[in-house]
């Protein structure tokens, strides 16, 4: 396994592992009525996909321009959000509470804690 791929799945797991958590917690402690926890479930699942994504493309292009790679993660979380809030959201009959404040807390999180783990 290349150092790049290492560095991308310890990336991925450690944000799955943050999502995770954050999920746990909400769905005991803030939406805990089944529409939220599937509303926090589906978001979860969304923000793994697109951060997984992101740490790919931050990973890659970082050498060449570290700042361009991650304002362009940045515009893919953007976009997720927006389209998420549009369309996913209605068409999946979600309570949009629960799955805007629960997306937007998972790529906050994962976002603060890119730089750690991309140290390396």
């Amino acid at each position: 396994m290349t150092s790049a791929a290492r560095t991308w799945m310890i990336a991925t797991l450690a944000g799955t592992a943050i999502i995770a958590g954050i999920a746990l917690a909400f769905a005991g402690f803030v939406f805990t009525d089944a529409d939220g926890r599937r509303a926090v479930a589906v978001s979860a699942t969304v923000a793994l996909v697109v951060q997984a994504a992101g740490f790919a493309v931050v990973r890659q292009l970082r050498a060449r321009n570290m700042m361009g790679a991650w304002g362009l993660a940045a515009g893919l979380r953007m976009l997720t959000l927006v389209s998420y809030a549009l369309v996913a959201v209605k068409m999946l009959g979600l309570p949009a509470t629960a799955a805007l404040f629960s997306l937007v807390t998972f790529f906050f999180v994962t976002t603060l804690a890119e730089p750690w783990l991309f140290r390396s």
